[in-house]
């Protein structure tokens, strides 16, 4: 009996060998049937992004994009508010305060319920210290100055002509709760774009 088991079990492997060779890959790299025609591939592609911005000249502007960041939309939106029209370098050192809680940004847009404070960063009476999405900003002006040195700009000239932030896709998440029941909870993503000019 232990004998015919094995005569099966190579049988078989036999048989998914050759299944295997009636697949044939596309010219995309996926793996495609015998009914399958080339035009049409077996997985699904990433979705193609660009920015709201257009009219840049391409040989002294540098893009980044961060794409679906799990933080808060209302902080990225008013951090991009404060940085627009800064030089990098300034940028850089004003998000470093902010996650030290020494420099505060002020809300000036969703500052319903929002406390006061003292040290701004503008003249305002409402602001926050958004650490969590100050130091995922700060590495995006990272990623945008080593995209400056790769195609040979000046980082100190660079100046920040357009940052913005757009809510993303909400990300589903249960909550369990009792007897056996769970909430739904939705996470908010947002996606933020940088653009640097490099000025005289």
């Amino acid at each position: 009996m232990q004998r015919i088991r094995d005569t099966d079990r190579l049988t078989e492997s036999r048989l998914t060998i050759r299944n295997y060779t009636k697949f044939s890959v596309s010219k995309q790299g996926t793996f495609l049937g015998r009914d399958t025609p080339d035009s049409v591939p077996s997985v699904r592609k990433m979705p193609e992004r660009g920015y709201s911005v257009t009219g840049l000249d391409p040989d002294r502007t540098v893009k980044c994009a961060g794409r679906e960041l799990r933080i808060s939309p209302k902080a990225s939106v008013e951090l991009c508010r404060t940085i627009r029209g800064m030089k990098l370098p300034e940028a850089k050192k004003l998000l470093e305060r902010v996650i030290e809680k020494k420099v505060a940004v002020a809300y000036r847009h969703y500052h319903k319920e929002v406390p006061h404070r003292r040290n701004l960063t503008e003249p305002f009476y409402a602001g926050r210290y958004p650490q969590k999405a100050a130091g995922r900003l700060l590495r995006l002006l990272e990623e945008l100055e080593a995209n400056a040195e790769y195609r040979n700009l000046d980082t100190e000239r660079l100046k920040i002509i357009h940052a913005a932030a757009q809510r993303a896709n909400k990300i589903p998440k249960r909550n369990p709760r009792a007897f056996g029941r769970s909430d739904l909870l939705q996470g908010t993503t947002t996606h933020i774009e940088l653009v640097g000019f490099e000025a005289e």
